[in-house]
């Protein structure tokens, strides 16, 4: 252990200010404080509590119906990550659907599923696109080949999501957020900085102990004055000006839309969708789809959850009947879910 790393943890082991809430929004720091033991070090007045940062969690209960109606009524073949084939509709999963006939691939990014259209033209294929700033850009990617090469059998379903929009409906959730280092890759520190100037406070970290450590030592420390601050954690990845070519990209083949966020409602201006010069890439439009309203399992707490207002474990169902074989909810299913932390971490 370095001395900074050894000097961060001194800081977090020994802190004995005011109690504090801070909020991982991103899972993969969920999953990464669980693994490294960093729960452990904290005193009993800094508490950690899980945030709206899986994709797959925050997407609604609709967005699986939406999937299920295109593959079993339009027969189309849906490609799609891993983590979403299990998670729960109002009636069923893809993993359901799939057993009743559906053909659902599963694939590890949108251009394989562009790929797949290009090499079987007598399909329909939908990629489900999923996702924050940082898987974005392929999205927008795969919609840019599909447009060029003139693939009249690929489309997105798309539930893409930003961040800033997020923060705000969570105002008052934490004292702090660590924000995830991979979205601000893409859009910069100007998200963080107007945020500060709302009296929102948080820091950009990193994925290794070490800047895990140095993120939450920094939060303790600049917590002391009581004013609202900022830092960048993570400068060798996250720069102030992000990534201009990606933000070019999604400006060019997307557009804000208001977007459900599963937990959250309807957040004004937080999603995306591709804009009317790729409406033909746009499965919702293509299949001239119904509206569909899912309907979340009453018995589940993800939505709760996502909001920081209760521990996993602190679901009736987490556990017993909702397990990662068995999901109830999305947060159970997904590999970054705060669901699947806490039972295999606690």
């Amino acid at each position: 252990m370095n001395d900074s790393v050894k000097t961060a943890k001194d800081i977090v082991t020994s802190y004995s200010g005011r109690k504090l809430r801070i909020m991982e929004v991103c899972g993969t720091h969920t999953h990464e404080i669980f693994r490294l033991g960093i729960r452990k070090l904290l005193p009993e007045n800094v508490e950690l509590i899980s945030g709206p940062g899986c994709p797959v969690c925050v997407t609604p209960v609709g967005f699986i119906d939406e999937a299920c109606w295109l593959a079993l009524e339009k027969n189309c073949v849906i490609c799609t990550f891993g983590d979403l084939i299990r998670v729960p509709g109002t009636e069923m999963s893809l993993a359901g659907a799939r057993s009743e006939g559906a053909q659902i691939k599963p694939v590890y990014s949108p251009l394989d599923a562009v790929d797949y259209a290009r090499e079987n033209p007598d399909k329909q294929v939908v990629f489900l696109a999923v996702g924050f700033e940082t898987t974005t850009p392929s999205a927008c990617l795969a919609a840019e080949t599909a447009k060029k090469e003139g693939l009249e059998n690929f489309s997105l379903l798309t539930a893409n999501k930003t961040m800033p929009n997020a923060y705000a409906a969570l105002e008052g959730s934490a004292d702090a957020f660590l924000y995830p280092g991979h979205v601000n890759a893409i859009t910069g520190t100007q998200i963080c900085e107007e945020l500060k100037e709302k009296g929102v406070s948080g820091v950009v970290a990193g994925f290794t102990a070490g800047e895990l450590l140095t993120a939450l030592a920094v939060i303790l420390k600049l917590s002391e004055s009581g004013e609202p601050f900022f830092k960048n954690c993570y400068p060798r990845v996250v720069k102030a000006e992000g990534n201009p070519a990606a933000q070019k990209l999604i400006e060019k083949v997307m557009q804000p839309c208001d977007s459900e966020w599963r937990g959250l409602g309807v957040i004004p201006m937080s999603g995306m969708e591709l804009r009317e010069g790729y409406a033909a890439f746009d499965a919702r439009k293509k299949y001239d789809m119904p509206v569909i309203k899912g309907k979340p399992n009453p018995a589940c707490r993800c939505g709760d959850v996502l909001q920081g207002k209760c521990k996993p474990s602190d679901c009736k169902v987490f556990g017993k009947v909702c397990t990662p074989e068995h999901p109830v909810g999305a947060c159970m299913v997904s590999g970054e879910g705060a669901c699947s932390a806490y039972y295999q971490y606690n």
